[in-house]
């Protein structure tokens, strides 16, 4: 089933990042973006996606290595509707994930062709794709067999690409990737060569919604067009997706330290200190639960977010740097907080 067809536009949905929106971060985004829905469903981002996963590895990985990926595939009811990420080159390899994903729940499956890590494009994935269109194709293809698109019971196939690699590309390019009709392709608005350096084009967003609507005019199928860049709150989203006509808006950096992000009524300013520290515990406890096999560095980033912008606010951070266990970060937190009542 598409469920794609059936949100109603605009939606915002979650951005895939490595090593951010893991299963620990989705949860409490789920839990403190929560709020009643139009069609009086609860929920937060429309739709979550995971970090991207290898498809290559759930192949060919040693049974520890295939468990530790098989981490990355972890979510709950509270995430729905959620998207797996997947990157290959491998057609066998992206039919065998996107069945997987299928068969594990996933109400979809995304194929990464924007990521910039030069060690994901030696493997031909990411922003390579864009390089080689006739394998995008071929990879879309499989993952819609893997992922039984056209049949019932079936979940749809979506792509995140980039506006072109070293220059702009998408009047060639986004038609390659619409004929193959997936459900949604979410363009970021800069191109591979150009990484974040640059404001992302809005514009160029406008010009896909044209593309898709010059070609898919005719049919009774329309792909949804997400755009997303340097989107900074949800009421900037919402201007965007007005501006462009995009169906839906992504929204990635600004979610650092701020899983109320996607409540209409909250904003960050709005929570007082001591439950955002108190919600940075809880996702820190939340995450070595969830993710045993990641080191809790990995929170280190999530730290420089959630403790910024107040008084003893540097000594507090450089502090949590220093630590490798739960119980040093809450009581240095809980002391915090006792030392400073007035925050």
């Amino acid at each position: 089933m598409n469920f794609w067809e059936k949100l109603p536009t605009p939606f915002f949905v979650l951005a895939p990042m490595a090593d951010v929106t893991d299963a620990a971060f989705r949860r409490m985004i789920a839990k403190y973006s929560a709020h009643k829905r139009a069609d009086g469903t609860i929920g937060g981002p429309d739709v979550m996606w995971t970090e991207f996963v290898s498809a290559d590895g759930l192949v060919r990985a040693t049974p520890e290595g295939r468990e530790k990926l098989m981490a990355d595939l972890v979510y709950d009811a509270t995430e729905r509707p959620i998207v797996a990420q997947l990157f290959s080159s491998d057609e066998g390899h992206m039919e065998y994930a996107a069945n997987l994903c299928r068969e594990l729940g996933f109400d979809g499956v995304d194929i990464n062709m924007g990521c910039p890590d030069r060690s994901i494009e030696k493997q031909g994935c990411g922003s390579a794709m864009i390089r080689n269109p006739e394998s995008a194709a071929k990879i879309i293809r499989a993952a819609k067999k893997g992922a039984k698109s056209d049949e019932m019971g079936g979940i749809p196939v979506s792509v995140k690409t980039r506006l072109g690699y070293n220059r702009d590309q998408l009047e060639e390019w986004l038609p390659f990737l619409l004929n193959e009709e997936p459900a949604v392709i979410t363009v970021h608005g800069r191109t591979r060569k150009e990484m974040s350096k640059v404001p992302a084009r809005w514009e160029r967003i406008g010009r896909a919604v044209e593309i898709r609507n010059e070609i898919q005019k005719e049919n009774s199928f329309k792909t949804r067009i997400i755009g997303n860049g340097d989107a900074l709150s949800l009421l900037d989203a919402r201007r965007k997706a007005s501006l462009s006509g995009a169906d839906g808006v992504m929204l990635g950096r600004a979610i650092f330290g701020n899983p109320w992000l996607f409540h209409p009524d909250l904003t960050i300013e709005s929570i007082p200190l001591k439950n955002r520290l108190n919600v940075m515990l809880e996702h820190t406890e939340l995450f070595v639960e969830l993710l045993p096999f990641k080191n809790l560095a990995v929170m280190k980033k999530h730290y420089k977010a959630y403790v910024k912008d107040f008084s003893g606010a540097s000594e507090l951070r450089a502090k949590l740097m220093e630590q490798d266990s739960v119980s040093n970060i809450r009581e240095i937190v809980e002391d915090f907080l006792v030392k400073n009542p007035q925050l």
